[in-house]
């Protein structure tokens, strides 16, 4: 067993030291995030395991929203056993989290040890994380909605795209202003639907190493089934192909059967690519109580 240890929130001036674990050691979970886990730096929920003013293991895992989290960060030094990181911090990390309300952690990895080490601290692999992409000559042809626009996304529309988002994914999936404007400045595409009544859709795309991600497609709930979703990807690879993109990826949950079927019918094929999802449900100290 490791002794002389401390567990304390990470601070800025930890950035170097933080950054050279997840450079140099063996052993690094890193969520799939537009953010670097070095930029969450200074927002709650996110420790040092430190021993000798040394940083053995980091754990992170801030908020975007009050209901759910993801598992931004896990490493460690090689020095310091891998199963005792884990268990100090993620102990206080529910304990800190678990202060705070009811939320839910979630992690997706392909890495075998760090499966192991969610799976025996209780998450469960809840579903999978999808690959599909589009490869053809020939764009997806549907027919023009009668009172809906395309056009080209602004910086302006950004705060309704994000209303737009909220209304369309749940807690988990749903991404603030801050991400978005992220997504955006990085964006080969970026389209908005547009009706009378404002946005009701968008996509936003990057580039990719083998073409284009389609990284974020959301309709309004109440505007869903009406072909917008269609709409909008017809006109992406018509976009893409006259920039010499022929290909489109995009990920989707495998228990989202509109979401699959969506793609599906507009030739999208799956490759083999998959990513576990493991959640953990913490109820929060108020709701314990109410439980007894």
């Amino acid at each position: 067993m490791a002794e002389n240890y401390q567990v304390r929130p990470a601070l800025a001036t930890d950035k170097q030291e933080i950054a050279n674990l997840m450079f140099f050691e063996r052993h690094v979970h890193q969520h799939l995030d537009w953010k670097h886990p070095t930029d969450w730096l200074g927002s709650p929920f996110y420790w040092v395991l430190e021993r000798n003013s040394r940083i053995m293991a980091v754990l992170a895992c801030p908020q975007e929203k009050k209901e759910s989290t993801w598992l931004r960060l896990f490493t460690h030094s090689e020095s310091f056993p891998t199963e005792e990181a884990w268990e100090v911090l993620w102990e206080k990390a529910k304990g800190d989290l678990e202060k705070n309300g009811k939320v839910k952690v979630s992690a997706i990895t392909v890495q075998s040890w760090m499966q192991a080490l969610l799976k025996e601290s209780g998450f469960v692999n809840e579903e999978e994380i999808l690959m599909m992409a589009w490869e053809g000559k020939k764009k997806p042809e549907w027919p023009d909605l009668q009172d809906v626009i395309l056009r080209e996304m602004k910086k302006t529309d950004l705060p309704e795209v994000v209303e737009v988002d909220t209304n369309a994914f749940m807690p988990i999936w749903q991404n603030p202003l801050p991400i978005l404007e992220e997504v955006y400045a990085k964006a080969v595409s970026a389209t908005v639907a547009e009706t009378a009544d404002g946005i009701v859709g968008y996509q936003i795309s990057t580039y990719s190493p083998f073409g284009a991600h389609l990284a974020r497609l959301a309709v309004r709930s109440e505007m869903q089934r009406k072909g917008i979703a269609s709409l909008l990807i017809s006109d992406l690879i018509g976009k893409l192909l006259t920039k010499k993109i022929a290909r489109l990826s995009v990920n989707t949950q495998s228990k989202n059967e509109r979401s699959l079927a969506l793609y599906m019918k507009n030739g999208f094929e799956f490759t083999e690519e998959k990513y576990p999802l493991y959640s953990f449900e913490i109820a929060g100290i108020g709701r314990e109580k109410e439980l007894k």
